[in-house]
């Protein structure tokens, strides 16, 4: 098995390191005593652990079911310009191990899963925001992020100040252009005046536009410099280049999938993270680790919206919750999707 570096929570610099790393995957226990009892496992997607996104979602996931369901956690990193034969390798390695369930964070470990999960028929896979591949002991963790995008235009179109906001997409995919989807309806419907700067960072199969923090910043800036004032991003890792930007020319970020304001490695811009647009990653590894101990392993699509809490806008920072009009703005919006009045599109 060949080594990695295992990713620690850290700052935007440190964490751009991320990819530099090679692996199949070594897990997070390597090195310690086992214990006796449940495992559940954890692959991560590009990036790695330490995003401050998304893949710490899936992380927090599993420490929960560590500490109140005494699963043992086992993750597993992935490498720079990985093939589907390395995340084959590494799924089917966590599930030889034993680890029950083995989940893959992000819609890239769809051929994988589809392979390995014929192979081992009594261990529950789980899949993060892809249901092209299905299974009798498949689950697919999916969310309306075009939900949580909406009231993030809606509180972007209140708060900007130039009638220019921004949307960087990190790779441009289906699922990256729900987030756009969601966020230019919430703009326009609330303001059919302001300007929606949309750039993706790059096109697959180059996945880097999650991955580097420099693709990020650059584009924020270009958005900057044409007046935009604030700037949402859906990509992961290289996102946090963008929230650098913006907080550095004293101008708006919303941070998305984990709530941007409360990760350590963005301490430095929290301040200027106005908002971001949450999905309960967490929450979703955590109940799939909890029916699996529980013997009703869940299977099939796990949809998690608005109306549940799967989505949302949060509120962590004084400086949104003191714009009472954006609040209001955003909360009206919430109940109108929820009640159906308002249909949020999934495509741009």
């Amino acid at each position: 098995m060949r080594r990695i570096t295992r990713i620690a929570t850290v700052g935007i610099a440190s964490a751009a390191l991320a990819l530099s790393a090679t692996a199949c995957g070594k897990t997070s226990t390597e090195g310690k005593s086992e214990k006796k009892g449940p495992s559940a496992a954890i692959a991560y997607d590009i990036g790695g652990r330490g995003d401050q996104s998304f893949n710490d979602a899936a992380y927090a996931g599993l420490q929960k079911a560590e500490k109140d369901l005494g699963v043992k956690g086992k993750e597993a990193e992935p490498s720079e310009g990985e093939s589907d034969a390395d995340k084959v390798q590494r799924l089917t390695e966590l599930a030889r191990a034993g680890n029950n369930p083995v989940i893959g964070v992000g819609f890239a470990y769809a051929p994988a899963i589809k392979k390995v999960a014929e192979k081992y028929p009594d261990t529950t896979f789980g899949i993060i925001d892809d249901t092209s591949v299905t299974g009798k002991n498949i689950a697919n963790l999916v969310f309306n992020e075009e939900e949580g995008s909406y009231l993030a235009g809606v509180a972007a179109a209140k708060a900007t100040k130039t009638n220019t906001v921004g949307y960087i997409g990190g790779v441009e995919v289906p699922l990256i252009k729900k987030f756009e989807a969601g966020f230019v309806q919430g703009v326009k419907d609330t303001n059919p005046k302001a300007k929606v700067l949309t750039q993706y960072l790059t096109q697959p199969p180059n996945f880097d536009g999650f991955a580097k923090p420099d693709l990020g910043k650059a584009a924020a800036q270009g958005q900057l410099d044409k007046g935009a004032d604030v700037i949402y991003h859906a990509a992961g890792l290289a996102g946090t280049g963008a929230i650098e930007a913006a907080a550095k020319a004293g101008k708006w970020a919303i941070g998305v999938d984990s709530d941007q304001y409360n990760q350590a490695g963005l301490a430095e811009y929290k301040d200027k993270i106005l908002t971001s647009v949450t999905k309960d990653v967490s929450d979703s590894v955590y109940n799939l680790i909890k029916s699996v101990k529980a013997g009703k392993p869940q299977t099939g699509e796990v949809r998690y919206g608005l109306a549940t809490d799967g989505v949302g806008l949060a509120e962590s920072n004084p400086e949104f919750t003191k714009m009472t009009d954006v609040t209001a703005a955003v909360k009206k919006a919430k109940l109108d999707i929820v009640s159906g009045k308002i249909k949020v599109k999934t495509t741009p």
